[in-house]
């Protein structure tokens, strides 16, 4: 159970880690733009950060494991469960930063640049986006341990790679055998409990310490 629980370990950090480099990009990039340009183009990304923003997220994930790990790509394993929490998870992070971004870009240093002749993507990704970065890596912290907590979730329902070793697997393979072989369960659950709250704890230091007015 130990070798297991540490294998298991590897897998879901692979997937918390990754998901959430995926989204953090992603909303990033969409939320600036967004955030930054008006017109067309900022309704447009915003119709489409709203409308991922209020489908429901698990039910689809199910949905796209089991049909993508039974027709499309069979391979993938927990790369597919990534891709699919990426696809539906950056619109959190993309709302945050085009809300900062509204504010930042009026503010002096960035008119400043303007009238030296900085361009509109200088201005978003060189001026911009490097100062609104603190509360990104805050919910990006926080999104790690949501991400490797709906990752459990889907292998724990059988929807995952039955093929890797992951904490829901485990879960899900000791959950018949609870009353008489409890250890099966016990330690992959306190696993996940005490990562999750470990991410958690750190996305809660990261927004004091990175927050000037709570140092304050």
């Amino acid at each position: 159970m130990f070798s297991e629980t540490v294998d298991s370990t590897r897998n879901d950090l692979y997937v918390g880690l990754a998901a959430t480099l995926i989204t953090t990009l992603l909303g990033v990039v969409v939320g600036a733009l967004a955030g930054y340009f008006k017109g067309v183009v900022s309704d447009v990304l915003l119709g489409v950060t709203q409308v991922f923003f209020v489908i429901p997220v698990l039910l689809l994930i199910l949905l796209f494991a089991r049909v993508f790990q039974a027709l499309v790509f069979k391979g993938l394993g927990l790369t597919l469960i990534v891709l699919i929490l990426a696809f539906f998870g950056w619109s959190g992070i993309a709302f945050i930063v085009r809300g900062e971004t509204f504010k930042l870009k009026e503010m002096e240093f960035v008119q400043a640049a303007r009238s030296l002749g900085a361009g509109s993507y200088r201005l978003l990704f060189r001026h911009i986006v490097p100062n609104i970065l603190s509360p990104v890596i805050v919910i990006s912290t926080l999104n790690i341990a949501g991400f490797i907590l709906t990752e459990v979730v889907v292998s724990f329902l059988g929807f995952g790679d039955p093929n890797t070793s992951t904490w829901g697997l485990l879960l899900n393979e000791g959950f018949p055998f609870v009353r008489t072989a409890w250890w099966v369960s016990l330690f992959p659950g306190l696993a996940v409990v005490f990562c999750v709250l470990g991410f958690n704890l750190m996305g809660d230091g990261l927004s004091d310490a990175l927050n000037p007015r709570l140092r304050e």
